[in-house]
C-alpha cells in the first residue's frame, strides 16, 4: 500500500515538474544567430567512410570542429527520405518523401513540412539562398520552388564544384547554401560499397570539399560562416535501403568560429543539420521539428549551462534548476523504494 501511495506521489511530482519545465529561449542559447552564412555540403552515399579513408581536406577543415562519423540516418536508407529529413528536420515517416515523389512533383511553400530554406526566407526576405545539386530531384521535390532560391543542377560533381567556385568568385554571398554531390553513391551502385572504386570516389569528394571551402574562405566568407558536411546514408556490397550499420551510419561534421572541438554524442542524427542551420542563422526552430541542436556543439553550452540528464533539456536559471531538482528527487525515491 505504501509503495502504491509513493508511486502516485512520484508520478504527480514528475508530471508537475515536466509540465512547468521551460527550456531557455532560443535566443538565449549559445550559437543562436552567431552566423551570417551556413554552407551544407551533402555527400550522397558516403556513410561513415570519411573516417576510414584518407581525406586530407576534410581532416584539415574539421581539425578543430565537431564531428561524428556514424551519426544516425533515417530508418529507410534511401536518398529522398534522408535528404528530405536533413532539409526539413523531421523523420522520413513524417515528411513522406520518396525518390519517385521528388522526381515527379514540384514542391511549394504550401507543404505541411517546409524546408529550412522556407524559414530562412521568412526571416530574411532579401537573403541570397542557393542550392547546387548533381541529383536534381532535391531542387525539384524537396526545396520549395516559389521562395526565390537560386537552383543549379549539373550532371557531375566536378561541374557542380566548378559552378560553386565561380559563384563565389563572382562576389555572391549566400545566407544559406546547400550542395549535393552524387558520384560516391554512383560508385557504390556500380562497384559496391567496399570497393576500391568506391574509396576512390570518397577521396575525390574530399578534393571537391576542399575546393568549395577554399572558394568560400578566399572570398572572406568563412569568418561568420558555418561549414557542414553530412551524408544521407551509407552503402553495402549490394547497394542501400536497408538498416544495416553500414547503411544507417552517416558523417556529420560542423566547423565555425564558435563551434567546440568535440565528437558528437552517439545519438546525433543527420536530420539535426536542419536545427543546426536555423539556429546558427538566428531563425527559430519550428515546434514540430524533431531535429535538435547536438549537445556540446558550442563551447559555451558546456561551460555556462548544464544538461539535466533526467529532463533531457538545457536549463540556465534558478527556477529551471529547481524544476530539475524535483525530477531528480522523484528519481531518487523511485530508486530508494525500488519502485
Amino acid at each position: 500500500m505504501i509503495k502504491k501511495i509513493i508511486s502516485v506521489l512520484l508520478i504527480v511530482v514528475m508530471l508537475f515538474s515536466c509540465s512547468v519545465f521551460v527550456s531557455a529561449h532560443a535566443e538565449d542559447l549559445p550559437g543562436f544567430g552567431d552566423y551570417e552564412h551556413v554552407y551544407i555540403i551533402g555527400i550522397d552515399g558516403a556513410g561513415a567512410t570519411f573516417g576510414n579513408v584518407e581525406t586530407p581536406c576534410f581532416d584539415i577543415i574539421f581539425a578543430d570542429g565537431a564531428v561524428r562519423h556514424n551519426a544516425h540516418t533515417e530508418s529507410i536508407t534511401i536518398s529522398a527520405q534522408n535528404w528530405g529529413s536533413i532539409l526539413t528536420g523531421v523523420s522520413c515517416e513524417t515528411h513522406g518523401l520518396t525518390n519517385e515523389i521528388c522526381e515527379t512533383t514540384e514542391r511549394t511553400s504550401k507543404e505541411e513540412f517546409n524546408s529550412i530554406f522556407y524559414f530562412v526566407r521568412e526571416k530574411y526576405p532579401e537573403a541570397e539562398l542557393v542550392s547546387f545539386n548533381n541529383w536534381s530531384p532535391i531542387n525539384k521535390g524537396i526545396i520549395e520552388n516559389d521562395i526565390n532560391v537560386k537552383k543549379i543542377n549539373k550532371s557531375n560533381d566536378a561541374l557542380v564544384t566548378d559552378s560553386i567556385v565561380s559563384y563565389f568568385n563572382e562576389g555572391n554571398s549566400p545566407a544559406l547554401m546547400f550542395v549535393q554531390l552524387d558520384e560516391v553513391d554512383h560508385a557504390a551502385h556500380a562497384y559496391g560499397g567496399f570497393s576500391e572504386k568506391y574509396y576512390e570516389s570518397i577521396r575525390e569528394a574530399d578534393t571537391y570539399i576542399g575546393r568549395i571551402y577554399e572558394a568560400i574562405e578566399s572570398n572572406g566568407l568563412m569568418e561568420k560562416g558555418l561549414f557542414i558536411v553530412v551524408a544521407d546514408h551509407g552503402e553495402t556490397h549490394n547497394g542501400h535501403g536497408g538498416n544495416t550499420v553500414e547503411e544507417s551510419s552517416a558523417v556529420l561534421a560542423v566547423q565555425g568560429y564558435s563551434v567546440s572541438n568535440i565528437t558528437f554524442s552517439e545519438d546525433v542524427k543527420n536530420r539535426d543539420v536542419a536545427a543546426i542551420a536555423l539556429h546558427a542563422l538566428g531563425v527559430e526552430i519550428p515546434d514540430y521539428m524533431t531535429a535538435e541542436i547536438p549537445y556540446g556543439l558550442y563551447g559555451e553550452l558546456q561551460s555556462d549551462t548544464e544538461m539535466c540528464e533526467h529532463c533531457n533539456a538545457v536549463h540556465t536559471d534558478f527556477f529551471d534548476e529547481i524544476k530539475c531538482f524535483f525530477i531528480k528527487l522523484a528519481q531518487f525515491f523511485k530508486n530508494l523504494f525500488n519502485i
